[in-house]
């Protein structure tokens, strides 16, 4: 079974814990993770996007000159596609683009993605997430001793309000619950910091 060592918030060694081999060193098969991610931002599109067909665009109702003995081109409308402010010929309509994706194929890539992280030396397991108070200072200075400048995702088992509110303003650092993991996110940010009771509660989800 992998095994990694606990720090505290100031960057030194708690204890080892040993991880789930199902869930922390599942065989990543890159093809699957690159799945999640196009499902995952395709599942984010609001496909709002929208134009008008010559049908819906206001006026245009009379014909704008008599078909012949004219000498200009025949014309039904002045709100047909090639005129200035006409109608839109195939542009975007409200759509929607939700895929369903399997849960077992959810779950495998979220396992597959912390193992990735694990592999790669990206994940790191802390004693405890939780802050006295609202304070940025406090979560900058985490991320500087445990080596997550770059950006960091912080995981814990439910809400702590403290460390959201003191870590929303930093670039390129969110949190999120163990109930709430997806692949894309993890694979997103450089560092994935877990509280020790985030790991219990990912294992008993995400191991059986």
């Amino acid at each position: 079974m992998p095994k990694v060592t606990v720090l505290n918030l100031q960057g030194e060694p708690v204890e080892e814990l040993e991880l789930s081999e199902r869930v922390f060193a599942a065989p990543v098969n890159p093809h699957l993770l690159h799945q999640a991610v196009v499902f995952y931002l395709r599942n984010q599109r609001a496909g709002t996007a929208a134009t008008k067909t010559r049908g819906m665009v206001r006026g245009g109702g009379r014909k704008p000159w008599k078909q012949k003995g004219t000498g200009r081109a025949r014309q039904g409308s002045i709100r047909a596609p090639q005129w200035r402010g006409g109608g839109v010929v195939f542009g975007p309509h409200p759509r929607d683009y939700y895929v369903r994706w399997p849960q077992k194929m959810r779950q495998a890539a979220i396992r597959q993605a912390l193992s990735a992280k694990l592999q790669s030396g990206e994940l790191t397991v802390v004693d405890s997430l939780a802050l006295p108070e609202i304070r940025t200072k406090q979560v900058v200075g985490a991320l500087k001793r445990l080596r997550a400048e770059d950006g960091a995702l912080f995981v814990t088992r439910g809400p702590e309000p403290n460390l959201k509110l003191s870590a929303r303003n930093i670039p390129r650092v969110d949190t999120t619950t163990a109930n709430s993991l997806n692949a894309y996110t993890l694979l997103r940010y450089p560092r994935v910091i877990l509280a020790k009771d985030a790991v219990a509660a990912i294992e008993e989800v995400f191991g059986s």
